[in-house]
């Protein structure tokens, strides 16, 4: 309880004296790079990794999370946002990843150097994920292909890394999808097309073009990528009625 406090403390105080000098919809990304920095620099973002990479608690804390947004979001959605992002885009790196693939991509999230996104929607698979059409074909013993488009993508165009869920084929639907960690740098990968919205922040529609992925790049075993993403978005669910409940506050 005492922890708590103290981290709502701190995420106040940085709401209160940094965000609006941090927030500019004219420009967006920038704006969004410097909130990550900003929020890496005061020691927020610990929230989003676990103890073990420079987190604040043994695993994820949903209450610290909700604390963080409901916080951030009374004061600028953008900040919100930038603050959320980081923690979707590696809660599946943090529940499934290797030891290897946790110490690449969790501590730079954490400190706000790298940003962070969670690839999981496409033009024809919303909601219903068992009907995902991007696949990742084997290429060799150690690597696959993946093809396809993501669309809707938070951080879209900006991120570092983006956590890619592809059918694999293990089984059919759901069950024979998996999860890969995709740097922005690779071959193959592009973004088609930036989205506009009405509340600015970065989102775009992603382009894989026999995008070569090592297997060691998978999160899970093949096959659990479905559960991989129900997961991490069960974490994350409640803070969105908590990003609420700030808009509402300032709204008030």
């Amino acid at each position: 309880e005492d922890h708590h406090r103290r981290f709502a403390g701190e995420v106040e105080a940085f709401a209160r004296e940094r965000v609006a000098g941090l927030a500019d919809h004219h420009d967006v990304d920038g704006s969004c790079r410097a909130l990550v920095a900003a929020l890496g620099e005061a020691g927020l973002l610990k929230a989003a990794v676990p103890a073990a990479f420079g987190g604040l608690h043994e695993r994820l804390d949903v209450r610290s999370l909700c604390i963080a947004r409901e916080m951030l979001a009374r004061h600028h959605g953008l900040a919100d946002f930038a603050f959320a992002m980081q923690g979707l885009g590696t809660g599946s790196i943090s529940l499934a990843g290797s030891g290897e693939i946790k110490a690449r991509y969790l501590p730079p999230v954490g400190r706000g150097e790298k940003i962070a996104a969670f690839a999981l929607s496409e033009p024809e698979a919303g909601s219903d994920v068992a009907a995902l059409a991007t696949v990742a074909e084997p290429d060799g013993p150690d690597h696959v292909r993946i093809t396809g488009e993501k669309t809707w993508i938070s951080n879209g165009g900006i991120a570092d890394h983006y956590v890619v869920f592809a059918r694999t084929g293990e089984a059919p639907g759901a069950r024979g999808l998996s999860a890969f960690v995709v740097d922005a740098d690779a071959a193959g990968f592009s973004v088609k097309e930036r989205i506009e919205t009405t509340a600015p922040h970065p989102l775009a529609t992603l382009a894989f073009d026999g995008v070569r992925v090592p297997v060691a790049a998978r999160l899970g075993k093949g096959g659990d990528g479905f559960k991989v993403a129900m997961a991490t978005l069960d974490i994350f669910r409640s803070t969105v009625g908590a990003a609420a409940l700030g808009f509402a506050r300032r709204a008030l």
